[in-house]
């Protein structure tokens, strides 16, 4: 199965943790459909950790039950997941949305539940059986194996499950994951520690990610942790918030560095500017280009940075992301992109926030950007009259 796009869809774990059940996410995928967020581009509901039966222990440590079922399956919750896992899914396939899950590579989840460690094939069996699409694959409680091994057994286990599932790694860099996932046969990898609420949370990531954009590809999309767009402090990860220009900032982040977009936030109760934000048709466009070509940057004037990226169809955009507390003005001379001054080419620019239409835009313009804020800008190249 090839995935020539990133994933687009929402995940439990930003907003609600382990307070997750039945009746929370029937009615996230309903407001998914209803809010317009299906019709935008996505797809997947992903139930995070804390989903399953635990096992328990002694009061002395001795392990009395694993939490699986005589057949070495796991098992749902049945206080939150009263329905069962098959019932769920077959719920959220006929809203016309995809189901995913969660498990961890080591013997037990970040949270403490029953993992997948020595339990691969028998876990890709269950999961295919109960209808999932797309499963987020932890890290936590990692055993003497190296990365590639555990990632690989999973994905094998997959491919043997008898359904097409989206893998997800999600080992948060270690290892220099980038340089080898893509040879497991996951489709996604987590190349960051955790995201949380905050406007440096995001910085830092987006920071972290300049130099390893070659590696974001079809078939293999680097995935630099879900959205927290609409958090408002708000949730499992809060810490703090973020304004409104920074949430919009974040998410134009994520679309020009082609991430998968999972939402964070609590999609049943969205503000106008969450939406607005997470349904902008331009930034979408963007990140779900056909030819995922990376960014390369261009220039960095301060803490502003200066991007292009090739697009289908002959277009381009141009990114001014600017990490500073001060506005900047930043010059934008068509030579840095390779155009030779001598050439007479010029681009016709749109602004994809601002809705406004640049044309005939020759040798150069000034960007002015914003503190905490950005100029993403979609162009293309024609001869100048």
């Amino acid at each position: 199965m090839l995935i020539t796009r990133p994933p687009m869809g929402w995940n439990s774990w930003n907003t609600y943790g382990n307070n997750i059940n039945e009746d929370l996410i029937k009615e996230t995928a309903d407001a998914m459909v209803a809010s317009g967020l299906k019709d935008a581009g996505y797809e997947y509901v992903v139930i995070d950790d804390c989903w399953s039966v635990r096992g328990t222990n002694d009061e002395n440590g001795k392990q009395l039950t694993t939490g699986r079922d005589e057949n070495g399956c796991l098992v749902a919750d049945p206080v939150k997941f009263p329905s069962g896992m098959k019932a769920l899914a077959d719920y959220i396939h006929e809203k016309g949305l995809k189901f995913g899950m969660y498990s961890c590579d080591g013997p037990l989840t970040c949270a403490g539940y029953p993992a997948s460690y020595d339990y691969e094939f028998i876990d890709a069996k269950t999961f295919a059986e109960w209808g999932v699409d797309y499963l987020k694959y932890d890290n936590c409680y990692k055993p003497e194996l190296p990365g590639r091994v555990l990632y690989n057994r999973m994905s094998m286990a997959l491919k043997a499950s008898g359904r097409d599932i989206v893998f997800s790694a999600c080992n948060w860099g270690a290892e220099d994951v980038w340089s080898w996932i893509r040879s497991t046969g996951a489709h996604l990898y987590r190349s960051t520690g955790d995201i949380n609420d905050s406007y440096g949370s995001f910085m830092n990531i987006a920071i972290s990610q300049f130099d390893k954009q070659m590696y974001n590809t079809p078939g293999c999309f680097n995935d630099i942790d879900m959205l927290i767009t609409g958090m408002y402090g708000k949730g499992n990860v809060a810490v703090g918030g973020c304004t409104e220009p920074e949430y919009l900032f974040h998410f134009a982040l994520w679309c020009f560095f082609q991430s998968p977009l999972m939402i964070g936030c609590d999609i049943r109760n969205m503000s106008k500017a969450t939406k607005d934000t997470l349904m902008n048709k331009e930034l979408i466009r963007i990140n779900q280009d056909a030819e995922c070509r990376p960014p390369f940057l261009v220039q960095k004037t301060g803490k502003c940075y200066s991007f292009l990226k090739h697009l289908e169809d002959g277009e381009y955009a141009l990114g001014y992301f600017n990490f500073s507390e001060d506005k900047q003005q930043v010059p934008c001379e068509f030579y840095n992109f390779g155009l030779h001054k001598s050439t007479g080419m010029a681009l016709d620019l749109f602004d994809t926030v601002n809705d406004e239409q640049y044309l005939n835009c020759v040798g150069g313009f000034n960007a002015t950007v914003e503190p905490h804020y950005f100029r993403i800008y979609r162009c293309k190249l024609h001869p100048a009259k």
